[in-house]
């Protein structure tokens, strides 16, 4: 793990002692340890600044190794218990082989829109770019999966996309930054987590 990722782990063992972040907990961790670099990314973009990014190196010139470390716990402190509550809000768990309601959709369309997904060259710009959006509207926790889940959502609804048309592209991002905008207005969980029954039996040992 990165000195980050094992910063983050402690922050949230000691926001939630009862996370077992190295077992069956573990996907917390990864999905918080995503979500924390692309709002470091987007602190990046918006203002130029980062944590530990390109400007690192100016800032550990004027601190210690200790102050820097330091600085870094104190954003990852207030950032995590943030995340902690948009995790609690945003994501539910979906115990063994319960159903899961399936988007309404034609096959057909969802069979172009998988392909369309594969070819799309400028895919994880634009998912970037709608994490980006959920971030700048508060959305701090799931953002790569809320992204891709949204981008998908709108090929499956334009299956006579034409990937190739540079404007057609620029439509489809469009309605998905509208979306994630939109997505951020509704309350509830956002994300399903399926998990074996064994979780539970794991989580109380």
């Amino acid at each position: 793990m990165t000195l980050t990722e094992i910063m983050l782990s402690a922050k949230l063992k000691e926001a939630e002692p009862t996370l077992d972040l190295l077992g069956a907990d573990r996907k917390v961790l990864k999905i918080a340890y995503e979500d924390f670099k692309n709002y470091e990314k987007f602190l990046s973009f918006t203002s130029h600044k980062t944590i530990e990014g390109s400007e690192s190196t100016q800032i550990k010139m004027q601190l210690s190794e200790k102050e820097y470390q330091a600085e870094i716990e104190v954003f990852l402190s207030a950032w995590t218990c943030i995340w902690l509550k948009k995790w609690k809000q945003r994501f539910s768990l979906i115990l063994g082989q319960t159903n899961i309601k399936q988007q309404n959709a034609h096959p057909d369309a969802t069979a172009k829109a998988q392909a369309a997904w594969t070819k799309l060259t400028a895919r994880e710009e634009m998912i970037e770019m709608i994490a980006f959006t959920l971030i700048k509207n508060s959305e701090v926790c799931g953002t790569t999966i809320i992204a891709e889940d949204i981008l998908r959502s709108e090929l499956i609804k334009n299956p006579d996309l034409d990937i190739d048309c540079t404007k057609q592209v620029l439509t489809l991002l469009n309605r998905a930054l509208n979306k994630a905008h939109e997505t951020s207005k509704r309350t509830g969980a956002l994300v399903g987590i399926k998990v074996e029954k064994n979780y539970y039996c794991e989580s109380c040992q």
